[in-house]
């Protein structure tokens, strides 16, 4: 069970910097096995990613067996039972209405000098989804990915998703339906990022990759980005709930337990300014940890990365908070939104007793692909931005090139760039 700190106490520092150290990030020995998969890739193309399926995933792959076919997609749909179907159409419907609001609008004006000035969105024109499915599968993180992509309007998506001893998730292949998604390639881990990168055989490259996966895939991603571009560099998931004392210690309990048992290195934080809460909640995540089924995973986690932090006020939790800059925040006390005016970073935050971090994983509408690690000090969750390119607009008529020209004439001059200055003044010479 994970210690109780007191922000009052000489060696709180201390110790909130080893709870929220680096530790869980991956070390030398990843990088080193990550940049050598990617490397084969390169020189051996879509062999390299048949032998690395063979050896990780434990079955026979075949070049023609990597890829799902509209028949196997079918089957699996029809493999799914109704009311899953129907909770995946209710949060694929509410994720599309979420993302729609997000997509950015052109702008086209004149200025005072009589340039025309602007920018415009367009899609990227491949993106590779990558779908975890490993110790869990997520379909939930396919529709995540995919949707905020096809409102973009991405022209091509490719997924990707580990099958282990050869099988794939049916509600992997129902979300890849429901998100109307039909290029699938049976290929996890470094390998898949590298064949989304490079290209390899059959699969084409693409132009983004987004997604989360474990530690080879994060790391995977670190490397190819500037070949590709990426979401982000998502470590394993974590949560910071901060509880006053009007909380059922085992619905918080729950909530703590609900990220833990996504991964041994996932990481859980409770602060309060209730003593009496501090202690009751890790009482109540012993006695859930009973009847988990994943209570091997969840209680690694929360006795190796578990915390519970006791402040005097919810403005010190609040400054915690920030000092953390957690993926997911639950703000469960009597006034949230007055709390929320104090958060400056924050993957995504929670308000309220009834608003638990479980609901923004599949039906609330928002991204659940988000930074983590203390990220969220300088970016933000996926969306439709991040299958956008903006480009600026210029142009210029005689009369805004004259107003315009000598300035940049001498600051060509003063940067010693003749060339610049010149493909400036010929055109103001014959202009005028």
């Amino acid at each position: 069970m994970p210690e109780l700190l007191r922000h009052d106490a000489p060696d709180f520092e201390a110790r909130f910097a080893r709870l929220v150290s680096d530790e869980r990030a991956a070390g030398a020995d990843v990088r080193d096995a990550v940049a050598e998969i990617l490397a084969d890739i390169r020189a051996r193309g879509i062999a390299a990613v048949i032998e690395r399926t063979r050896l990780f995933d434990r079955w026979e792959a075949t070049e023609a067996s990597l890829a799902v076919t509209a028949e196997e997609i079918d089957a699996a749909v029809a493999e799914v039972a109704p009311e899953r179907l129907e909770a995946l159409e209710l949060a694929a419907e509410r994720i599309r209405a979420y993302h729609i609001r997000q997509m950015p609008g052109d702008a086209d004006w004149t200025d005072a000098a009589g340039a025309r000035l602007g920018w415009r969105w367009g899609p990227v024109d491949a993106a590779g989804l990558y779908v975890p499915g490993g110790l869990a599968s997520y379909p939930s993180s396919l529709l995540m990915n995919a949707i905020p992509a096809k409102v973009a309007g991405v022209g091509r998506l490719a997924v990707c998703a580990p099958c282990p001893e050869g099988r794939l998730n049916p509600l992997v292949l129902a979300a890849a339906r429901v998100a109307g998604i039909d290029e699938i390639w049976r290929i996890g881990g470094a390998q898949a990022i590298g064949a989304l990168a490079y290209g390899a055989g059959p699969i084409r490259g693409v132009d983004k990759i987004t997604g989360p996966g474990n530690a080879y895939v994060a790391e995977a991603k670190r490397q190819v980005f500037g070949r590709v571009g990426i979401d982000m560099i998502a470590g394993p998931s974590e949560v910071l709930v901060i509880a006053d004392a009007g909380n059922d210690p085992d619905w918080l309990a729950m909530d703590l337990l609900a990220q833990a048992e996504h991964d041994s290195r996932a990481q859980s934080i409770l602060v309060t300014d209730d003593a009496a809460l501090a202690e009751a909640v890790p009482a109540a995540v012993e006695r859930a940890l009973q009847r988990l089924s994943r209570a091997g995973i969840a209680g690694a986690s929360w006795r190796d990365y578990g915390g519970v932090i006791l402040v005097d006020t919810l403005a010190r939790a609040a400054e915690i908070a920030n000092r953390v800059a957690p993926e997911h925040l639950e703000l469960c006390v009597a006034d949230p939104e007055a709390l929320m005016g104090q958060i400056r970073h924050a993957g995504a935050i929670f308000l309220g007793r009834h608003t638990p971090e479980a609901i923004g994983d599949y039906v609330g509408g928002p991204n659940h692909v988000l930074p983590t690690a203390g990220s969220a000090r300088f970016s933000s969750g996926l969306s439709v931005l991040d299958f956008l390119k903006r480009t600026t607009l210029a142009a210029l008529d005689g009369g805004a090139l004259a107003a315009l020209g000598p300035a940049a004439e001498t600051l060509a001059e003063a940067e010693g760039l003749e060339a610049h200055g010149l493909s400036v003044a010929l055109r103001r010479a014959d202009a005028g």
